[in-house]
């Protein structure tokens, strides 16, 4: 009797036939890429002056305006003896700096969230859409940012005054005039800014909300907008920052004290102060008050801003 031999299934397998190969440990080559380059060096060296050039404008602008105009014409670079903390109170009482601050809070403020009100849904069409039309509307906002505000000055004023003929709405030389500037002048970066923010999003999440019956507009407001925060409060802070530091249309459209905001008041106090006598410590006084909010703002979400600016702008 022919007897076959078969291997039974929980028969040990011989070493031989699993053993691995042993194993080639692979040192890490040195690269090129991983070692500076004199050029990376330099780029590194340059960045780090500008840095501290800028840090020592800070404190140097806010050490004059600690000291007397007699020591700052004497020793431009020189630390403050004795800190007159007056000229603060100089500049705030005789170049108009309280009610130029509240202009400048009220335009700033309304105009940014009117910015983000109405470029959100704009660029939420442009980045949804599959439309030949989307792409061209997207780069006419794009050409917009190109547009110096030199060029616009003269058709917005003479538009504006325009309208106010018609309308009997007082837009030259008011607060009200200026936000709409402020908000047509702010559009085409914001929507352009937030078109990014919502083309990142995933699709499945509106896809599931149409699922569920939810409108356009239901899922825009309830699902879209609260996960694009991070991208509306970095357009809402840019937004604020431009706004603040607005002066172009602010010296032509503003002409009287009362309507002026605050860097139109420097320049006002500026002009006051060679008439009447140089007073730099309160002029020094004056930039810290207008520089220091948008300084502290950017200080405290400046990481934020810069990080919501990378992603809104590569998508």
């Amino acid at each position: 009797m022919n007897h076959v031999l078969t291997q039974s299934p929980t028969a040990p397998v011989a070493e031989s036939a699993v053993s691995l190969p042993p194993l080639k440990v692979r040192r890490r080559k040195s690269s090129m890429k991983s070692r500076p380059t004199i050029g990376g060096m330099i780029g590194r060296v340059i960045v780090w002056l500008l840095v501290a050039f800028n840090l020592f404008l800070v404190v140097w602008m806010v050490m004059t305006s600690l000291r007397d105009t007699r020591d700052i014409a004497r020793d431009p670079l020189g630390l403050p003896t004795q800190p007159h903390w007056e000229n603060f109170a100089t500049a705030w009482n005789t170049g108009g700096f309280g009610i130029a601050a509240i202009n400048s809070v009220v335009a700033t403020v309304v105009s940014s969230l009117l910015v983000v009100a109405i470029a959100a849904p704009a660029a939420y069409v442009l980045a949804k859409s599959t439309r030949r039309l989307s792409s061209t509307f997207t780069l006419m906002f794009v050409l917009g940012l190109g547009v110096p505000g030199q060029v616009l000055l003269v058709p917005i004023y003479v538009m504006l005054a325009k309208f106010q003929d018609i309308s009997h709405l007082k837009m030259i030389n008011s607060v009200q005039g200026l936000i709409v500037v402020m908000v047509g002048l702010g559009i085409p970066f914001t929507v352009f800014l937030l078109a990014g923010f919502f083309r990142s999003l995933p699709v499945e999440i509106e896809e599931a909300a149409a699922i569920d019956g939810s409108s356009g507009i239901r899922t825009f407001i309830q699902i879209v907008l609260p996960l694009a925060r991070s991208g509306l409060v970095t357009a809402f802070m840019l937004a604020v920052i431009s706004g603040w530091n607005e002066t172009l249309f602010s010296l032509v459209m503003l002409t009287t004290a009362e309507n002026r905001t605050l860097p139109i008041a420097l320049l006002a106090f500026l002009d006051q102060s060679q008439f009447n006598g140089a007073d730099w410590g309160g002029l020094f006084a004056g930039i810290v008050l207008v520089v220091t909010p948008v300084l502290a703002l950017f200080i405290w979400l400046g990481r934020r801003i810069v990080e919501g600016m990378t992603v809104g702008i590569s998508k």
